[in-house]
């Protein structure tokens, strides 16, 4: 690796923002998935399968991004792709709110000094 490699990767963070899903929530609570910022290779991999994503989104790929992006508060995924069959059956409306946070993701630090 290079300085310039070493320096970028120093500087790296695992910042991630939580969203809160009123529709999947539990005893009158939302539940509450978390996701760090989309990455230039977690972005390749959705476009592999869906080439035009995110400028004509397919919601197959909406659903394959937050498979691959939701984590619960200690960093562990909460969906595999077994869950797809599951979440291409919800709203589409929800679907988009939230893989679209999820693409225009701010970290929690960024929003609580706003």
């Amino acid at each position: 690796m290079s300085t310039l490699s070493d320096r970028i990767a120093s500087r790296q963070k695992r910042e991630r923002t939580q969203v809160e899903i009123e529709e999947w929530g539990d005893n009158d609570e939302p539940l509450v998935l978390f996701f760090g910022p989309l990455l230039a290779g977690e972005m390749d991999r959705v476009q592999r399968k869906h080439p035009e994503f995110p400028q004509r989104s397919s919601f197959s790929g909406m659903v394959e991004l937050i498979i691959m992006k939701a984590e619960d508060a200690s960093g562990a995924k909460v969906f595999t792709l077994e869950d797809k069959a599951i979440l291409m059956r919800e709203p589409l409306t929800l679907i988009a709110e939230i893989a679209g946070q999820m693409m225009e993701a701010t970290s929690i630090e960024v929003q609580e000094k706003n």
